[in-house]
């Protein structure tokens, strides 16, 4: 028997996978003592995270949305981080529906947003991202940033 997945499904899981598998590659590579290293490395080799696309990193969406006067910028930031926080729910779900959990391990990875403004959302995230440099919120995605001021903010408990 062969199972219909709705794509958006399909492409919400992946997201939610890969950035799963960024933010654990991440923190593997954060706790992961940097070998000793024979000669001096270059200046252009990098000890810190994966490349960050510079274009959807939690700086630039910081960036877009501060701009409150400007009604295009308004409605990428909105459109961005609701597709973040939609994409990740529609994960949660998708994989609650195909594995088992561990009991509450749903609950408590998933987001608590019943009649949240999404207007509160980016006030909570700019408020957090203000209290991160700039230097580490470039090198951070987006999608790890939105939803870690989220889970803080609005987790369920």
């Amino acid at each position: 028997m062969q199972r219909n997945v709705h794509p958006s499904a399909a492409r919400a899981a992946t997201g939610l996978l890969m950035v799963a598998a960024l933010g654990l590659a991440s923190l593997a590579h954060a706790q992961t003592p940097a070998p000793k290293p024979a000669q001096p490395m270059s200046p252009t080799m990098s000890q810190a995270a994966p490349p960050v696309d510079p274009t959807f990193s939690a700086y630039s969406l910081v960036q877009t949305c501060k701009q409150r006067n400007d009604n295009v910028a308004q409605g990428q930031c909105v459109g961005a981080i609701r597709g973040i926080i939609h994409g990740y729910q529609y994960g949660v779900l998708f994989l609650a529906q195909r594995t088992t959990f561990p009991p509450n391990e749903t609950q408590r990875v998933s987001l608590c947003l019943r009649d949240v403004p999404v207007s509160t959302i980016v006030d909570d995230f700019l408020a957090d991202a203000a209290q991160v440099d700039d230097e580490a919120l470039k090198h951070t995605p987006a999608e790890v940033a939105v939803l870690g001021s989220v889970h803080m903010h609005h987790a369920c408990t």
